[in-house]
C-alpha cells in the first residue's frame, strides 16, 4: 500500500512543483492551499507525511505545525517544513511548532525524494511496530478474559471469581489498584466486595452509600465515569475529599449490570492523572461485564442451593408425616417408624454405608409400610387373627409399596426397604423370597431394627420384652431371619 503524502502549498506552482518531483514515486498525493484546508484535510486523511509550506497568508506553516502537534490522532504525523528560509533563527520556530525536518527552496529533486522516502518507510516500520505492539496487547487482554472466563466457569466461589478479575484489571491495564463493590439489595449500600493495590483496609470497613463520591455516583447514574484528578474534582465541586497515605489520584469507575439493574461497580484508581483512550474504557467495560456474569451466576447458584434445599426439607417433613400417619392407621406403638429409622441408621453407619445413602436409608425406613395403604382396613386393623387368604393379601404391601413410590424419581433410590424389609436371610421371607446378599443391604439391616423395636414395644397380646430376651432372640435368629453381618453391627452397638 502506497504512502498518503499531503502537500501544502499557498500557491499552486509550489504544489505543482512538488507534485512534479514526487510525480515517479509510488505515492498517493493530496493538496492543500491554505492552513484550515491542510487541517481539515489532515483529519480526514490522516496522511503518512505532510509537506508544509512556510510562508502563506493566514494561518502560516508554523501555526499548522503546532495544530497538528495538539490533536491526538496526528501528533505523530511526520512534517517537513518547506521553506525559503535558510537560517538558523527559521528552523528553531520549527522545531519549537513540532517539524520533523527542512527542505529549503528551491527544492533539489533526489534531496527531497530521499527524505521523503526514508520518512515514509520510518513511518511505515513505526506503524508496524504500533500494529504489532497493539496486536500483543489485544492479545493480552483477551488472555486476561479468558482467565476470568474460567474462574467463572470453574469455580462457585465469588471471592475467587472477582479475585480474578481485579487481578487480571490492574494487569491489562496499568493500574495502581482496583475493587469490586456490590450492592446490598436491603440496605441500597455498596459493599466492599474484593480489591488489590490499596494501603489500608479503609475501602473493606466502610460502605459506600448510592451517589455517594465518585463510585455511589457510578451506581446511582448507571454510567462509567472518569475522574482524571479526584482532589481537583472534588475542589471544583466545593467538596473536602479525605484521601488515605499514598492518596490515588485518578479514577475511573464502571457499573455492573445483570438484567438491567445495578449489582455493584468496577472501580479502578491511579497514582498520577487518569485520560484513558476508548479502547482502554471498553476493556474495562468489558471486565465489568464479566465480573457482573460472575455475581449474577454465583447468586443464581446460591437462589437455587438455597431453593433445593428448601425443597428437600419439605419432601422430608412430607414423608415424616406420611410415616406418623402410617404408625397411626396400623395402630403402633407411637413413634415407632422413628425409632426403627435411627436404629436403621445406626447400623448402617457401624457397616460403613456412605452419607449419600444414609439418606435414601433414612427415607426408606421411615415409609417401609406404605404398601399397607393398599391393604383393606377390615385386614389392617383386624383384632383376631387373620386367614391364609388375608396373609396373602398383607404379604402384597411390599408389592404396594413399589407400584406406589417407584414413579417418585426423587424416591426410587429408597426402595429397597419397603420393597424387601419382610425378606429373610435363609429365603423364607416374603414377597419374593429373596436369599442371603440377593436381599439389599439396607433392607436386611432393617429388618433387625424392625424386629428389635417390635419386640422391645408392648402389644395388646403381650408384654415388652426385656433386653436381654431381645439380643438372645436376634443372635439365634443370625443366619435363618437374619443377616449374621446385621446380627454383629446390632449386638455391637451394646444398648442400642
Amino acid at each position: 500500500m502506497s504512502s498518503l503524502i499531503l502537500l501544502v502549498d499557498d500557491e499552486p506552482l509550489g504544489r505543482a512543483a512538488l507534485e512534479a518531483l514526487l510525480l515517479d514515486e509510488d505515492y498517493t498525493l493530496a493538496f492543500a492551499a491554505d492552513g484550515a484546508t491542510a487541517l481539515a484535510q489532515a483529519q480526514a486523511l490522516a496522511p503518512d507525511l505532510i509537506l508544509l509550506d512556510v510562508m502563506m497568508p493566514g494561518m502560516d506553516g508554523y501555526e499548522v505545525c503546532r495544530r497538528l502537534r495538539a490533536d491526538a490522532r496526528l501528533a505523530d504525523v511526520p512534517v517537513v517544513m518547506v521553506t525559503a528560509l535558510d537560517d538558523r533563527e527559521a528552523r528553531l520556530r520549527g522545531l519549537e511548532a513540532g517539524a520533523d525536518d527542512f527542505v529549503t527552496k528551491p527544492v533539489d529533486r533526489v534531496e527531497l525524494r530521499a527524505r521523503v522516502r526514508t520518512i515514509t518507510r520510518l513511518n511505515r516500520y513505526r506503524h508496524l511496530q504500533d500494529e504489532r505492539a497493539k496486536l500483543e496487547r489485544q492479545l493480552r487482554r483477551l488472555s486476561g478474559l479468558q482467565a476470568i472466563d474460567l474462574a467463572i466457569v470453574g469455580s462457585l466461589d465469588l471471592q475467587v471469581s472477582l479475585g480474578v478479575v481485579v487481578q487480571q484489571t490492574i494487569a491489562q491495564l496499568g493500574v495502581a489498584a482496583a475493587a469490586v463493590w456490590l450492592l446490598n439489595p436491603i440496605t441500597h449500600m455498596l459493599q466492599y466486595a474484593s480489591g488489590r493495590g490499596f494501603p489500608t483496609q479503609d475501602l473493606e470497613r466502610r460502605p459506600v452509600r448510592l451517589g455517594e463520591g465518585p463510585t455511589g455516583r457510578v451506581a446511582l447514574e448507571r454510567l462509567t465515569l472518569v475522574v482524571p484528578n479526584l482532589a481537583a474534582a472534588a475542589e471544583a465541586a466545593g467538596r473536602v475529599e479525605t484521601l488515605p497515605a499514598n492518596a490515588f489520584v485518578g479514577y475511573c469507575g464502571v457499573p455492573l449490570l445483570a438484567k438491567g439493574q445495578v449489582i455493584g461497580v468496577l472501580g479502578v484508581f491511579q497514582r498520577t492523572v487518569l485520560t484513558p483512550d476508548m479502547e482502554w474504557l471498553e476493556y474495562l467495560e468489558t471486565l465489568a461485564r464479566q465480573a457482573a456474569i460472575a455475581v449474577d451466576n454465583a447468586r443464581l447458584f446460591e437462589g437455587l442451593q438455597r431453593s433445593q434445599t428448601e425443597l428437600i426439607l419439605a419432601y422430608d417433613a412430607t414423608i415424616e408425616g406420611w410415616s406418623r400417619a402410617l404408625d397411626l392407621r396400623d395402630k403402633e406403638t407411637e413413634g415407632h417408624s422413628q425409632r426403627v429409622t435411627t436404629m436403621t441408621l445406626r447400623l448402617a453407619r457401624a457397616v460403613g454405608i456412605d452419607d449419600a445413602q444414609l439418606t435414601h436409608v433414612r427415607r426408606g425406613a421411615l415409609l417401609h409400610d406404605i404398601g399397607k395403604l393398599g391393604v383393606p382396613d377390615s385386614i389392617l386393623l383386624k383384632p383376631g387373627p387373620l386367614t391364609d387368604e388375608e396373609w396373602a393379601i398383607m404379604r402384597q404391601h411390599p408389592v404396594y409399596a413399589y407400584d406406589l413410590l417407584y414413579p417418585i424419581a426423587y424416591l426410587r433410590p429408597a426402595l429397597d426397604i419397603p420393597r424387601w424389609h419382610h425378606e429373610r436371610w435363609d429365603g423364607t421371607g416374603y414377597p419374593h423370597g429373596l436369599k442371603a446378599e440377593q436381599i439389599p443391604l439396607a433392607a436386611r439391616l432393617f429388618a433387625v431394627a424392625d424386629v428389635v423395636d417390635a419386640l422391645r414395644s408392648d402389644r395388646p397380646y403381650r408384654p415388652a420384652w426385656s433386653e436381654a430376651r431381645v439380643r438372645e432372640h436376634i443372635r439365634t435368629a443370625a443366619g435363618s431371619h437374619f443377616d449374621p453381618q446385621a446380627v454383629q453391627a446390632f449386638l455391637s452397638l451394646g444398648d442400642a
